[in-house]
């Protein structure tokens, strides 16, 4: 009975960790989101240049990468003035291509040939996980925007990194 006793608390803890590791965020996610993140920048830019519907892609990428259904996302856009922060979807949109916030140039459809992470650090904590660094952005006259930036991330339900943290600034130049 001993026998049967320990490796059914063997299959119990196997089973746990398996599911533990299932339920986790993990580095390689992490840029994986900032990849497909960045790829969604310049799809809705090339859609704007080959007047494709541009604003279906960035609809398309917001609810892929973003969490407004579920939880919300702090949302801080790097070119916001007087509305800074984008609380809802259609303000993420907006930012990103136009819309309901009447300061937001879309800022997506400039557009973009590149967008590239370097990323200083990723805090990995369980099905959260945080990263900050700089991206660069590649204009169509091949100049690069650096631009600084914290993103949180969480795994859903289903196993996919959302976004619920996107803050975003230009470097201090004083």
């Amino acid at each position: 009975m001993k026998r049967m006793a320990c490796s059914l608390s063997f299959v119990t803890l196997a089973l746990t960790a398996a599911n533990a590791s299932a339920n986790q965020i993990t580095e390689d996610m992490i840029t994986d989101a900032q990849l497909r993140w960045a790829q969604g920048i310049v799809s809705i830019g090339e859609a704007k240049l080959s007047d494709q519907d541009y604003a279906a892609y960035a609809e398309k990428m917001i609810s892929e990468l973003y969490d407004y259904e579920k939880y919300g996302v702090l949302f801080k856009p790097t070119k916001a003035k007087s509305d800074q922060f984008r609380e809802t979807f259609e303000e993420a949109h907006s930012y990103f291509v136009t819309g309901v916030v009447n300061e937001d140039n879309g800022f997506a459809i400039n557009p973009w040939t590149n967008v590239r992470f370097d990323n200083h650090d990723i805090l990995v904590m369980d099905d959260i996980a945080l990263a900050m660094g700089n991206y660069f952005f590649t204009t169509i006259n091949n100049e690069e925007v650096k631009v600084e930036y914290t993103f949180g991330y969480r795994l859903d339900e289903s196993g996919d990194v959302k976004i619920v943290l996107h803050h975003s600034s230009l470097p201090f130049n004083g």
